[in-house]
């Protein structure tokens, strides 16, 4: 019944931009935060940024900063990550995730994720 499910990736060059989106359904999600995670070939799962459906407790790790931006759209139940200036570096599976902590960075806090979507940035 709980789902989230994530699309919006694709192939695109260096210096472009992407949009991911995270459909949530099958119950209320208004008390969680709301998470982006990114996994590489060989790498573990890493924290991207986390916000909660009021727009605030809102953090990025420092790789994204000023690049990316997570915003939510809470009539229609979805979250975003907006992805500029893209870099190699930034091709992984792309995870979205809702936590009933709010502003966690930490995966083992979150109870639900998607099933992830590709995200490669040529050079």
């Amino acid at each position: 019944q709980v789902r989230l499910v994530e699309s919006g990736g694709g192939l695109v060059q260096a210096g472009g931009s992407l949009r991911l989106s995270c459909a949530a359904s099958g119950r209320t999600f208004s008390s969680y935060a709301m998470g982006w995670f990114r996994q590489a070939p060989g790498k573990e799962r890493e924290f991207v940024a986390v916000i909660s459906w009021s727009g605030g407790s809102l953090y990025y790790t420092d790789s994204v900063k000023g690049r990316f931006t997570i915003s939510t759209d809470n009539a229609k139940n979805t979250v975003y990550l907006q992805m500029n200036s893209l870099k190699p570096e930034d091709t992984a599976v792309y995870y979205c995730a809702a936590s009933r902590w709010s502003g966690t960075q930490s995966p083992y806090e979150y109870e639900y994720w998607g099933q992830g979507t590709q995200v490669t940035v040529s050079s």
